[in-house]
């Protein structure tokens, strides 16, 4: 084959994008970019708001064990004295006043420790909503 006849040689006439067709893809090529990196912000912005909810919820997690924890040791340590009493009774009629004693105290304690629990879980899960109402507010603004 010669340079005459080989259709890809140098020798075959270059092609021209007309400048309407330049400008048009150009035009889509700026807009592609444009949003590629508003999509690439966004993308950024909720990973570190999804961070920040696994944070707060593990810490919120951590401190409600820890929580129960401490109720328990505290509530284990009252059922071994409440029992440790009962043996140094004399009469029915202690026995009875001890247990009733024990009961209303361990009512008490209960209630408290419940009440404790439900005002560290509503902290904990306001905490862990904060990072999404922020990252809703800068993407969503409040209707008038």
């Amino acid at each position: 084959m010669t340079a005459a006849t080989d259709p890809f040689s140098a020798s075959i006439i270059p092609f021209e994008v007309p400048e309407q067709m330049r400008a048009f893809a150009e035009k889509g090529v700026s807009q592609a970019r444009e949003s590629y990196a508003k999509f690439k912000d966004a993308a950024e912005t909720h990973n570190g708001t999804v961070e920040a909810v696994f944070t707060c919820a593990n810490k919120g997690a951590s401190e409600y064990t820890a929580k129960l924890v401490e109720f328990m040791k505290a509530n284990t340590s009252a059922q071994l004295d409440f029992a440790q009493q009962l043996f140094g009774l004399k009469s029915p009629a202690e026995a009875l006043e001890l247990w009733t004693g024990h009961t209303r105290t361990q009512l008490e304690t209960f209630q408290s420790q419940a009440k404790e629990l439900v005002e560290l879980a509503q902290r904990v899960a306001a905490e862990t909503a904060e990072p999404i109402k922020a990252s809703a507010s800068k993407f969503y603004k409040p209707a008038a």
